[in-house]
């Protein structure tokens, strides 16, 4: 997709931009730089998200773990975790977020394994505003969404676009166009020139 057929499909959001919802999958977004060889930048992606919704920022969502670290009792955000929710509510989008887990893992040298899966918030929330969108743009690779994208589709005739990168969407999601629950998967790596955030910042 180059940047004369991306900038056609951004303007055909035009008229619809606020029946359109937005689910960013943020723990998935963030591991595409594997594939991409660049970072996903929150500010560059609030900027993109805005050509499909705009105005009704519970419409924007943004899903993303607190990480208090291993000790269940701890009560100070992690910096990082921290710092990307701030990132996401300070460029207008609704945050979603519940604890990130740790569960023990003896093959990791911290002995434990993270563990922090939003689907069934993102599903839920796909499902109860079902009467405020009519299509709704999915930047998430994990295929365990397309279970509810097709509910929808079958019963309320919603329409679903994915964001992923190449390499990084399930085969769930690559199926989903033959069945007609996803209208169109598109790929981060054609939008390098929207979403890597070191453009922004000079290098």
């Amino acid at each position: 997709m180059n940047q004369a057929e991306i900038k056609e499909f951004l303007e055909s959001f035009q008229d619809k931009r606020d029946r359109t919802i937005v689910i960013v999958d943020w723990g998935n977004v963030e591991k595409w730089d594997v594939n991409l060889g660049w970072k996903v930048g929150i500010q560059e992606l609030a900027k993109l998200v805005k050509h499909f919704a705009y105005g009704k920022e519970h419409l924007r969502r943004f899903y993303f773990g607190e990480d208090y670290g291993p000790n269940e009792k701890a009560t100070t955000l992690r910096t990082r975790s921290g710092g990307t929710l701030l990132r996401a509510k300070m460029n207008r989008f609704q945050v979603v977020s519940k604890r990130v887990k740790y569960i023990h893992d003896s093959e990791r040298a911290s002995g434990f394994q993270p563990k922090c899966n939003l689907d069934v918030e993102m599903s839920v929330d796909l499902i109860r505003a079902v009467n405020e969108y009519d299509q709704a743009v999915i930047f998430s690779g994990d295929g365990d969404l397309v279970y509810a994208m097709r509910f929808l589709h079958d019963k309320y005739g919603k329409d679903f676009v994915v964001f992923g990168a190449r390499g990084h969407t399930g085969r769930e999601i690559q199926d989903a166009p033959k069945e007609g629950v996803v209208q169109r998967i598109l790929y981060a790596d054609d939008f390098e020139y929207r979403l890597n955030m070191h453009r922004s910042m000079g290098r």
